[in-house]
């Protein structure tokens, strides 16, 4: 090979190697959901998973439904579903060059709403042993003779 060949050959690989490095220095997109409650210092739960006290943010990955739960001793518990609907750039066949060809990090950090906690309330004694009472004389009307 003469030396303009050899030269060429070098830039070759020299653009190949560039070329490679970049697709590996490919972002992606991280997403994120932060979850506040009033007061604050309450447990999350987010489908199942303990993602610790409020306020707290969470990554996830993938949008859709989600189930929350939020508990505080002293507070009623709160049992709720929040849908994720994915942007533009995640939706089928845009989601390849957003998530692979895209050369920077997309962030879609969310937040829902603040989560407003009620205090817990005693029952009455005399309430709940009405409804025990009550809850007796059901169970004993339901079963059938002979038993």
């Amino acid at each position: 090979m003469n030396g303009i060949a050899r030269t060429h050959a070098r830039l070759r690989r020299f653009a190949l190697i560039i070329g490679v490095a970049v697709l590996l220095q490919v972002a992606c997109v991280e997403r994120t959901i932060r979850i506040n409650t009033e007061p604050q210092g309450a447990t999350v739960i987010l489908n199942d998973q303990d993602v610790g006290k409020s306020p707290v943010r969470v990554p996830f990955t993938w949008y859709g439904d989600y189930d929350i739960i939020i508990r505080k001793e002293g507070h009623k518990t709160i049992l709720t579903n929040h849908r994720l609907k994915a942007p533009w750039y995640q939706w089928p066949f845009i989601d390849l060059f957003s998530e692979c060809l895209v050369p920077y990090t997309i962030r879609d950090d969310r937040e829902l709403e603040t989560f407003v906690l009620e205090p817990a309330v005693e029952p009455n004694k005399d309430e709940l042993v009405e409804r025990a009472d009550e809850m007796r004389a059901r169970t004993q009307a339901e079963i059938p003779s002979g038993f």
